[in-house]
This record gives structure tokens, C-alpha cells and sequence, in this order.
């Protein structure tokens, strides 16, 4: 097949648009599933995990880092489909991370001065990231291997796309791990776990997807 032709296939065809996507999409969660037996096992369930399911702040917790995978696996379908258009994710991201920002300044905003930093550093701020990155290396690669079944134009943007997706996996997982419920520390130290493998995906994407 010509190139020209496979770039057709690939944008327009909804059979070529499904296939890899039920692919990327099952890897994944394969992944995630060695990330949740990882978690359980490894670090263990948050003592109160029974009660805290039906919390609020579980809730946005979980949600929160869903959608970041959501909205990943978006922008890895679009990236990946030469001709795709990538605006709507990319503004959904955007949305995603400005409301994430005012829920924190509105949390953190009331306090005084001395109980902000507390509040925003919780108790695990120095380990969370990186337990999430680590979690975030069983999740992507699955999802780059299935990944390489698409035709992107930039490899790195894919790979990044794919690793958003994964981090919003693995810390959907070590939610059941982390006791910590402020949102201030939802949203930096999730996030920043999130972004580190997202760059991990990036790096990973420029070889793996070239094609």
C-alpha cells in the first residue's frame, strides 16, 4: 500500500479508526490492572478505603485523574490519524487544567497564610509524583506498543498524548493508595506524577511511533 493511501485509510475509514483504538484501549487496561495489583500490593489499600469510596473527595479524586486519562486517549487518537483535527481535545485539556487551577486558588485562598503550604504539601507531597511515573511504566508500554498501529506526524506528541493517558490511569490507581484529600495537592502533585510520565511517553513515542 502506498503511503498516501494508508494516510487515507487512516483518517477517514472508521474501521481503521476503531481497530486501533479497541487495541490501545484494552493494552491499556491491562496495564492499569497491574497498576491497581501493584498498588494494592506493594504500598497497600488506604486504611479507610471502604469509607472513603463513598466520599466526596474519592470521587473528585477519582474523576479528576480519569478524565486526565480521557482526554490523553482523545488527543492519542487524534495525533495518531494524519489530517485528524486535534482543537477539541486540546481545548478539553485546557478547560480541564484551568478549572483544576481555580479549585485549588479557591481551596487555598480562605486559609491563613501559615496553613496554606501544609494544606498544599500534604504528607506525601515527596513521594507522590514519582510513585505515580512509576506506576505510569506498567500502564504505557502497552498502550505505546498498541499505539503503533497509528500513522502520527509527530511521534513525540503522540508518545506525550499516550503517557497522559497512562498517568491518568496510574494515578487513578494509586488514588486507592493515597490517603491525601485537598485538592491543592490533587492537582500539583497528581498532576506533576501525570506529566512526568507524559514526558516518559514523549521520549518513548519519538522512537516507538515513527513510521
Amino acid at each position: 500500500m502506498k503511503t498516501d493511501d494508508l494516510i487515507e485509510a487512516l483518517a477517514l475509514e472508521p474501521a481503521a479508526r476503531a481497530a486501533p483504538d479497541r487495541r490501545v484501549l484494552a493494552f491499556a487496561l491491562a496495564g492499569t490492572a497491574a497498576a491497581v495489583a501493584a498498588t494494592l500490593w506493594l504500598m497497600g489499600p488506604r486504611p479507610d478505603l471502604a469509607e472513603a469510596t463513598g466520599l466526596a473527595s474519592f470521587a473528585g479524586k477519582a474523576g479528576y485523574t480519569v478524565m486526565l486519562a480521557a482526554v490523553g486517549f482523545w488527543l492519542l487518537d487524534r495525533l495518531g490519524r494524519p489530517g485528524a483535527a486535534v482543537r477539541a481535545p486540546a481545548l478539553a485539556l485546557t478547560l480541564l487544567a484551568l478549572a483544576a487551577v481555580a479549585a485549588a486558588i479557591l481551596e487555598l485562598a480562605p486559609l491563613p497564610a501559615e496553613a496554606r503550604m501544609g494544606t498544599l504539601m500534604g504528607s506525601t507531597a515527596s513521594v507522590c509524583p514519582w510513585r505515580i511515573a512509576g506506576l505510569g511504566l506498567l500502564v504505557l508500554p502497552p498502550a505505546l506498543l498498541a499505539a503503533r498501529r497509528f500513522a502520527p506526524l509527530s511521534p513525540a506528541l503522540a508518545g506525550a498524548a499516550a503517557g497522559l493517558f497512562a498517568g491518568g490511569l496510574a494515578a487513578t490507581a494509586y488514588g486507592l493508595h493515597c490517603g491525601e484529600q485537598a485538592v491543592s495537592f490533587l492537582v500539583v502533585w497528581y498532576t506533576a506524577g501525570v506529566l512526568l510520565t507524559a514526558l516518559l511517553g514523549a521520549l518513548a513515542g519519538a522512537r516507538l511511533l515513527r513510521w
